[in-house]
């Protein structure tokens, strides 16, 4: 796969091949593809959006039943083309970028490898019945179907297996893997198979864990080998051009950009006590708490909880008096105006390069790695047990609400654990889980809105 200027052509998948390739892709070596540079990444974004919704998926505890709508849903609101040719060519560039994107770390691997299985777990169960023995053929594997003579021997064990799952036993799938049993452990552990001297009797309904585990064990070894060549030559020979956008991939925002107030306009100086008791996320509160308590914070805490206020609305006059305010009695006012109100100036774009800054996302916050004296980052993760648990407390979480959100931090879904401190909070569910700061404080103050328009 050669990725070239956005300009260039580049070929495609034709008809043929497409007709000749399975409905899923098993990614077992790069497409012979010219990509366009703006198609490397933005191809990747739109299926890590589809990632990152299954993983939210999962997390948030979506029933079985509900996850194949859910995985389905979001293919094809982000893997559809304006060419119906070119959807196919966008599943396997994506998924090659991805692996580069992916494969640096083992955590980075680990997270893709389950995301993946995952997604080709629910996207094969929606294929036909024609449609996955293509998908079993392209596997080419080394077990047939029991013979009619073995099937009939067996078939009273695998009807008293059907009715412990709840399946009608004259509904029996007749066709039958026999194969080693410890190549279908989920099966096994959920008792879901027949056994019979160390092999397993897989259904038709039941070979996409066989194909699962296969997809995942293959991909795995693919990682470690892309790691390699990523390590040894690509990231050197493309680290002007495309090392970059590897690199930014994994931790990148997928949402709204709030470096511009959005539904509630500006805040002014007299509310922002009020509103960072009210709507600030636990990260934004506990830099705004140190503040008015040290009247300083280093250079990190000044960029996460500056960015935010703009995002929020707080103009660049206010914002000056605010940090002005509280500065001055720890430093003076002749050392704020010399050394501090240039960076305030600067993240607003008034300054040097006249850049307009973006508010840090959740994922910007939770890479951060504060070192001692500084308070940024994310409190989920870089808290103590301790600490956070008071924090959350005066938050006016609830105990039992504590426990969900602490078992969250526990697994490191630190998202999670702040979309349940909302919820909480607010008394109110949020669907779209919290991915960013500003987003935290746009819905929060939305929910008082709509309370206030209530009462009154």
């Amino acid at each position: 796969m050669q990725v070239f200027p956005s300009h260039t052509h580049r070929n495609s998948i034709s008809s043929n091949d497409a007709v000749s390739l399975p409905t899923i892709s098993l990614y077992r070596s790069a497409p012979s593809l010219e990509v366009r540079l703006e198609e490397f990444e933005s191809f990747a974004i739109d299926r890590l959006r589809v990632l990152k919704g299954v993983s939210d998926g999962l997390s948030r505890g979506k029933k079985p039943e509900e996850m194949p709508t859910l995985v389905k849903d979001l293919w094809k609101a982000n893997m559809r083309h304006q060419h119906a040719s070119e959807v196919l060519n966008k599943d396997i560039i994506s998924h090659f970028v991805l692996r580069l994107v992916y494969c640096r770390t083992e955590e980075l691997r680990k997270w893709f490898l389950s995301m993946e299985s995952t997604l080709f777990r629910y996207r094969f169960r929606e294929q036909s019945v024609e449609a996955q023995r293509a998908i079993m053929e392209e596997f080419d594997l080394p077990y047939k179907a029991t013979s009619n003579v073995e099937y009939e021997s067996v078939k009273e064990k695998l009807v008293q297996v059907a009715r412990s799952l709840g399946q009608n036993s004259s509904t029996v799938d007749a066709i039958y893997y026999k194969v080693p049993f410890e190549e279908v452990p989920e099966l096994v552990a959920g008792r879901k198979v027949f056994l019979n001297q160390g092999w397993a009797y897989v259904a038709m309904n039941q070979v996409v864990s066989l194909l699962a585990t296969l997809f995942r064990s293959q991909l795995s070894k693919a990682l470690i080998l892309t790691n390699r060549k990523w390590t040894s030559s690509i990231r050197e020979k493309e680290k002007h051009r495309l090392a970059p956008i590897v690199e930014a991939l994994s931790s990148s925002y997928l949402g709204p950009d709030y470096s511009q107030p959005r539904e509630y306009g500006e805040i002014s100086l007299k509310d922002i006590d009020q509103v960072a008791k009210s709507s600030f996320p636990l990260c934004m509160r506990h830099l705004f708490e140190k503040l008015r308590e040290d009247h300083h914070l280093k250079h990190g805490g000044r960029m996460q909880l500056g960015l935010f206020l703009k995002g929020v609305g707080l103009n660049l006059d206010d914002a000056l008096a605010f940090w002005r305010s509280e500065f001055s009695k720890k430093v003076g006012l002749e050392k704020f105006e010399k050394e501090y109100a240039y960076n305030v100036r600067h993240s607003y774009g008034k300054e040097g390069k006249r850049t307009d800054y973006t508010p840090y996302s959740c994922q910007k916050i939770i890479s951060l790695t504060p070192g001692a004296g500084d308070q940024h980052g994310c409190p989920y993760r870089h808290f103590s047990e301790e600490n956070l648990r008071a924090s959350l407390s005066r938050m006016g979480v609830n105990s039992r609400a504590m426990e969900d959100v602490m078992n969250k931090v526990r697994n490191r879904h630190y998202q999670l654990a702040c979309t349940l401190t909302f919820e909480a909070i607010h008394g109110m569910q949020c669907d779209a889980g919290i991915n960013h700061p500003n987003q935290y404080f746009s819905d929060s103050q939305k929910i008082f809105q709509q309370k206030k328009d209530s009462s009154a």
